[in-house]
């Protein structure tokens, strides 16, 4: 295993920045209305995950590393809500919302790791 020299680094970024990725590429298909409704406020949501994830790692306390990879973790539950208003309201068909999910907790998991296995230094 190589040692992590940087946010991008991080497993729980990488498949966390998959998922914004993800989320940018269905939210296109949605209707124009949505533009400044769901689409815009699930876009937020998804860049704040991998964006608190890497500013938890510029941090060097441990409790401002959790402080931001926790709030990384609240920006993803915005997300699983979000996308389950968007199936429901059928702008997301099962196919894309199963995968989306199952990225949602793939990334869920590694955030979890890294609350959870926070090193005290980026050394």
């Amino acid at each position: 295993m190589s040692k992590i020299k940087s946010f991008s680094d991080l497993a729980a970024w990488r498949e966390s920045h998959r998922l914004a990725v993800m989320i940018y590429r269905v939210t296109k298909e949605f209707p124009v209305e949505e533009r400044f409704g769901l689409s815009n406020q699930i876009r937020r949501a998804v860049v704040s995950i991998p964006s608190n994830i890497a500013e938890g790692f510029s941090r060097r306390s441990v409790k401002e590393k959790i402080q931001f990879y926790t709030i990384s973790r609240g920006s993803l539950i915005e997300v699983q809500s979000q996308l389950l208003i968007a199936r429901d309201v059928g702008y997301l068909e099962e196919n894309s919302f199963s995968k989306l999910a199952n990225q949602t907790i793939q990334v869920s998991k590694l955030i979890n790791g890294l609350i959870k296995n926070v090193p005290p230094l980026n050394s």
